[in-house]
């Protein structure tokens, strides 16, 4: 029965979904009606919030291509390729690629959810090696597989609560940091983690389609040669001239790229050594990169990886620019603190945390980063559940706190498995020299987010902190 409701659901999917980008636009529109219609703002203040937001996530975009292409890097490297080797002498079934790629992709994104396009790439050379895989499931899984990294070492909201002088306790909301023991390290959090690392991969198993006439990845490529290009290292070594120079050794040589790999290692161990483990963007672009020119050996083969890692990350650069643009309404007119006031405003000491789960996965659509959805709904509904929590303990009112902000962290994972945002980072990789758009794979994600909405819920309200 389940599996025939996810390919009804593929189905309606593919008839009524756009494309991301139209998606986007049409989110834009949207956002700008609900402002102009419940906050009565003027069309030109709702523009130029537009405009001003627009421009907001550009860092944040080349941060993204940046973990897309160094992971990439990594990924073609031989010593990967062999690791994939022996992978395949293992698994040899559709069924054990789908529950692995799962279960290796959620172990995976709880280091960082960048490293998903290693996830990526494993399922896509997985799907070239075995029959039978239906290729645009596969990237639902692994798509679905990233959902843990609100859990791990990368969770923005956990990790902001826990920055001294972060803009919460600068602004009054606090009065110091919350310490990741109730966040990170929270029974609850462990719980979700359990979720997305066990149940989750035993779950898509239940969810395969046994529809015969399935895609494989053979069938949807364009170019039929793509596999039997030159090796990174045959292609290096191609470019070298007919007689011996200085350049093709420089090109070519190992020596230039040994001490630039062990000055970011210096500079790696120096950044764990006084930071404690504490990992973001840039340095996890710093570490990926340092390691892919450590695997690639030369200058001229890690440009090449570089080169081929680049091909298909169109879709971010143009894309990311809208959902700013959403976002800036949404922060520069208030509608989504007033989004979030009106949430909170019927929530009581018992249902705070599913409100807070609630706001977290609707205005996700909006704005599609934990970090800048939090900085737009977390006071308003930090204030709140301080005022439900009045005259209780002070060691009660933080863990309500930390409940309120994970509630709002997982509903706003949750959520993207709906929304096409983040497919970003899978496409550049599943997609490449194929034909596939949102709408081939967001069906097959309507019953895991039903059933992880129900249980996330239940645990959020109830489970102990």
């Amino acid at each position: 029965m389940l599996t025939k409701l996810g390919e009804k659901c593929t189905v309606l999917f593919q008839k009524y979904m756009p494309n991301a980008f139209v998606f986007a636009m049409l989110l834009t529109l949207l956002t700008g009606l609900i402002t102009f219609a419940w906050l009565e703002a003027t069309p030109i203040k709702i523009i130029q919030a537009w405009y001003d937001g627009f421009w907001s996530l550009l860092e944040f975009g080349m941060q993204i291509v940046l973990i897309i292409i160094t992971g990439f890097a990594i990924a073609l490297s031989p010593l990967i390729n062999k690791g994939i080797d022996k992978l395949t002498n293992y698994i040899k079934t559709p069924r054990q690629v789908y529950f692995f790629v799962v279960f290796l992709g959620a172990l995976l994104s709880l280091v960082s959810f960048g490293w998903i396009v290693i996830t990526c790439v494993l399922a896509r050379e997985l799907a070239i090696r075995i029959k039978g895989i239906n290729y645009p499931f596969l990237v639902a899984c692994v798509y679905f597989s990233g959902g843990s990294w609100v859990t791990g070492l990368s969770s923005s909201i956990p990790l902001l609560l826990g920055t001294d002088k972060n803009y919460l306790i600068e602004a009054g909301v606090l009065s110091e940091i919350i310490p990741t023991s109730y966040t990170l390290g929270s029974a609850l959090n462990i719980a979700i983690m359990v979720l997305y690392v066990i149940f989750a991969p035993l779950m898509i198993i239940l969810l395969i389609p046994k529809t015969k006439n399935i895609k494989q990845l053979d069938d949807m490529l364009e170019d039929k040669t793509e596999k039997k290009e030159l090796s990174i290292k045959d292609e290096a070594l191609s470019m070298n001239l007919s007689y011996k120079t200085i350049s093709d050794r420089l090109n070519n040589g190992v020596i230039l790229q040994i001490f630039i790999v062990l000055m970011g290692l210096t500079y790696i161990i120096y950044h764990f050594y006084t930071n404690g483990f504490q990992l973001n963007f840039n340095i996890m672009i710093f570490i990926f990169l340092i390691i892919g020119l450590a695997l690639h050996k030369t200058p001229m083969r890690y440009v090449i990886a570089m080169k081929r890692s680049s091909i298909n990350i169109s879709g971010i650069l143009y894309q990311y620019p809208f959902y700013a643009g959403i976002m800036g309404i949404m922060l520069y007119t208030g509608l989504g603190e007033k989004l979030a006031e009106l949430l909170v405003s019927v929530a009581t000491i018992k249902t705070y945390p599913f409100y807070a789960y609630l706001t977290g996965g609707m205005v996700n659509f909006a704005i599609p980063s934990a970090g800048g959805e939090f900085a737009v709904v977390g006071p308003s509904i930090i204030n709140a559940v301080k005022e439900i929590g009045a005259g209780l303990p002070a060691n009660e009112v933080t863990a309500m706190i930390s409940r309120a902000s994970l509630s709002i962290a997982y509903g706003e994972s949750l959520s993207n498995i709906l929304q096409p945002f983040y497919l970003l980072l899978v496409f550049p990789i599943m997609g490449s020299g194929i034909k596939i758009q949102a709408r081939d794979v967001m069906g097959y994600l309507v019953i895991p987010f039903i059933v992880l909405f129900i249980i996330q819920s239940i645990l959020v309200t109830w489970m102990p902190i």
